[in-house]
């Protein structure tokens, strides 16, 4: 599943340490899923959600 976390933070200025912090999770968690290295839990998934103040299904997409 592909994602648009990197996009999202970006258009923010936010730094991936910012992200993580928000979240509850390290950076490196934010750089795996940047990089789709990491398929990230149901819950992970909406607290990136409503810290971008979208959805799930905007946020993540398949190909």
């Amino acid at each position: 599943m592909k994602n648009k976390i990197y996009e999202q933070r970006v258009l923010r200025k936010w730094s991936q340490q910012k992200l993580a912090t928000l979240c509850g999770v390290s950076r490196q968690t934010i750089n795996a899923l940047e990089k789709q290295k990491y398929s990230t839990s149901l819950e992970l998934a909406f607290k990136l959600a409503n810290v971008f103040n979208t959805t799930v299904d905007a946020l993540f997409y398949q190909n």
